[in-house]
């Protein structure tokens, strides 16, 4: 094999690698934003075990994949953050809407 081939085709396996790693810590992040949904109280248990159990994956150094191909911890954070978002619909429980609000002074009142 060529050393100039081998050259490129190492450059862009680490480019992919670098790819993939931004896509899972911006994934990361999304997920860890979301976290004020657990505090609500309409949030079910499920969904904080969800959330928690994705954080741990994604964290944790034991994978179903090695750890420089991160496509399990991106499909992980995927289908956890598309399952909190199908729970806080279900539930009403998007923080800012009018439901929200509605909600909090319900709660809040004496």
């Amino acid at each position: 094999m060529d050393p100039t081939l081998k050259v490129v085709l190492l450059v862009f396996a680490a480019l992919l690698v670098i790819a993939l790693l931004v896509v899972t810590v911006v994934l990361g992040v999304k997920l860890v934003r979301m976290a004020k949904l657990l505090k609500s109280s309409a949030m079910p248990v499920s969904g904080k075990v969800a959330f928690w159990g994705a954080l741990a994956y994604t964290v944790f150094p034991v994978d179903l994949l090695p750890d420089p191909i991160y496509l399990d911890d991106i499909g992980v954070l995927l289908g956890t953050i598309g399952y909190l978002g199908h729970l806080a619909r279900k539930h009403n429980i998007l923080p800012g809407t009018k439901a929200d609000a509605e909600r909090r002074q319900i709660i809040d009142a004496p």
